[in-house]
């Protein structure tokens, strides 16, 4: 079985910063991209940023240069620091991986999400 666990969400003034993180955890051969998605109340599942691997990160218009993913393939773990944060980005992030569990299973696996408010 695979686990992602999430933390650093909060609540936090426009403008301040925040930091995610998950560990991926569990049965795990390999980790090919991993990355942030978020949902807004009333509104679908959106995506934040994703990281490939090697390194190689995409972006959501709404992001750049505000918001910086990174990972620790040591640690199997995903970062989203969050920076100059707006009322807008208030919703629920959750942490996503493709995981390889053996040599040829490939799944999509989600973390429970954590909550970041932006509010004054």
């Amino acid at each position: 079985q695979v686990q992602l666990v999430e933390s650093g969400g909060g609540l936090v003034q426009p403008g301040g910063s925040l930091r995610l993180s998950c560990a991926a955890s569990g049965s795990i051969f390999s980790i090919n991209k991993m990355g942030w998605y978020r949902q807004a109340p009333g509104k679908q599942r959106e995506l934040v940023a994703t990281i490939a691997s090697g390194g190689v990160t995409d972006y959501a218009d709404f992001v750049k240069g505000r918001f910086t993913i990174s990972r620790d393939n040591a640690k199997n773990t995903v970062y989203l620091q969050m920076n100059s944060l707006k009322p807008e980005d208030t919703a629920v992030y959750y942490c996503y991986a493709r995981i390889k569990t053996t040599i040829v299973r490939l799944n999509d696996y989600w973390g429970q999400g954590t909550q970041v408010i932006v509010s004054s």
